[in-house]
């Protein structure tokens, strides 16, 4: 049942990033005016299905919540729980010397390995990149570790720098989306500019989505 939930939440989130990295946008795909929003800040309120949250930008944002939304939260993991064969999301940006440098890992849980599966612009940082694949070698230093990871027959080299945040997906309730709790949420925005959204990330327990 949580295996079905979680793959309600990235079929609808993951899936616009997927598109646009072929070049088409949501609203091609879905042949209606949305476009998708990245929405990732504090909640303020949560009154009915009107999800209120102060941004990254210290602005003010109101989601509406379609009937039956889901939530899942993040549950703090290490560099070491990565192994040859998981399913991860890294985001990352280009080093200077060469390959990329983590910003944050997803532990996918079992159920999604696979979905999503690709590399693509992200908007964590300027100029970063989501790729979610499989690992194929992860080689551990005194610095953190090095993962090798397979998409598409291609692979790609990430470097994960001890303190970098790593974190996997557990259940939550609507009762964690409350004042204060640090949110994830992959919306839709309509052509009037009003955002909505049937799933979001919240952080629990001390742990905040990094993504």
């Amino acid at each position: 049942m949580y295996g079905s939930r979680l793959q309600r939440f990235f079929i609808g989130s993951i899936s616009v990033a997927v598109l646009a990295v072929g070049g088409l946008s949501a609203a091609t795909a879905a042949g209606a005016a949305d476009q998708s929003e990245r929405v990732r800040g504090a909640v303020t309120s949560l009154a009915g299905n009107d999800l209120h949250v102060k941004s990254r930008d210290g602005l003010p944002v109101t989601i509406k919540l379609t009937e039956g939304w889901t939530v899942s939260a993040v549950k703090k993991a290490s560099i070491s729980d990565i192994k040859p064969g998981d399913f991860v999301g890294i985001a990352s940006l280009p080093k200077s010397e060469g390959g990329d440098g983590a910003l944050e890992v997803l532990i996918f849980p079992p159920a999604l390995k696979g979905l999503g599966e690709g590399s693509y612009g992200w908007d964590l940082k300027p100029n970063s990149t989501m790729t979610n694949a499989t690992v194929g070698d992860a080689v551990k230093s005194i610095n953190g570790s090095v993962v090798t990871v397979n998409y598409h027959g291609q692979d790609k080299r990430i470097a994960i720098p001890n303190g970098t945040p790593v974190v996997t997906l557990t259940p939550a309730q609507p009762e964690d989306v409350k004042p204060g709790a640090v949110v994830f949420v992959p919306a839709r925005k309509g052509a009037d500019g009003s955002l909505s959204a049937g799933q979001l990330i919240v952080g629990k327990d001390g742990v905040v989505p990094p993504m």
